[in-house]
């Protein structure tokens, strides 16, 4: 492993893989590992908050499951159907090589939210309510995710002359702009600041509202995040807003209408009341 400033530049050099597992000869690799601790710190996190609201923590264990099939469904698909479909259509059955890589964040957002909608039909439980906390920690997890690519060296950035530029030897011997980093360290802000926000206002917000405000931060940041990132896939070269973008336009609409709906019947509630 190998980080060292060169010139003004530094030096990306990290195997992907922590070890080999021995006998099946198969490597745990950072990007694994950056997805598991997400969830699992996730899942901490949602036993607090859910203690803190005097809810059952018991359910946090089944939706962790729901979380997880969703995520990864979602991630998954959202790879094959946004980025290259007509090759995994062509070859349905690498549709299931999850180990080969390929899984998008979009997807994954919409894997969690029709997983979260699931659970609630199971547990009647308010799905803005769920959405709320979904979000505060989903940001620490997508954090996490972004730091695996990272260590991956993959979803690097344009070529640049800034001075934290990372040079990623698996990649090329260019100076780029580490994408993925930025995208790490505004996912954690973002946790930071739901989290503090359902701590210290929980009871004056509407349901909704930090689902609301993490959807519109996030995919604006994202939006603008792409801007600085090579694009995926071939068929993004000349197009006036790569995949990303367009894909991220929905989810901060989605944002507002969130806010919107939720101060609407919060309002309602109140002026019955």
């Amino acid at each position: 492993m190998t980080f060292t400033t060169l010139l003004t530049f530094i030096l990306w050099d990290v195997n992907p893989d922590i070890f080999t597992i021995p006998y099946l000869n198969h490597p745990v690799r950072w990007y694994g590992v950056s997805w598991a601790l997400g969830f699992v710190l996730s899942q901490q996190i949602m036993y607090y908050l859910y203690t803190k609201e005097n809810r059952l923590s018991k359910e946090v264990d089944d939706l962790t499951i729901y979380m997880v099939i969703g995520a990864i469904i979602g991630a998954r698909l959202g790879h094959v159907l946004f980025y290259d479909p007509v090759h995994y259509l062509s070859h349905p059955w690498y549709i299931l090589a999850v180990w080969e890589g390929g899984l998008a964040s979009h997807g994954g957002g919409l894997g969690v939210i029709a997983a979260a909608y699931f659970f609630t039909r199971k547990t009647k439980t308010e799905f803005l309510w769920l959405l709320d906390k979904l979000a505060i920690v989903g940001a620490l997890t997508g954090s996490l995710i972004r730091l695996g690519n990272l260590m991956n060296s993959e979803v690097v950035g344009l070529p640049t002359d800034v001075p934290w530029a990372f040079i990623f030897t698996r990649v090329d011997d260019l100076p780029r702009h580490p994408a993925q980093l930025y995208e790490a360290i505004y996912c954690f802000i973002l946790f930071v600041i739901l989290f503090g926000l359902w701590y210290a206002k929980r009871e004056q917000l509407p349901n909704g509202f930090i689902a609301g405000v993490f959807l519109v931060i996030l995919f604006t940041f994202r939006f603008i995040d792409e801007y600085f990132k090579v694009n995926q896939s071939d068929f993004e070269e000349g197009m006036v807003l790569n995949m990303g973008q367009l894909l991220s336009i929905p989810y901060v609409l989605l944002g507002i209408g969130i806010l919107v709906y939720g101060t609407r019947k919060r309002n309602k509630e109140e002026s019955l009341s």
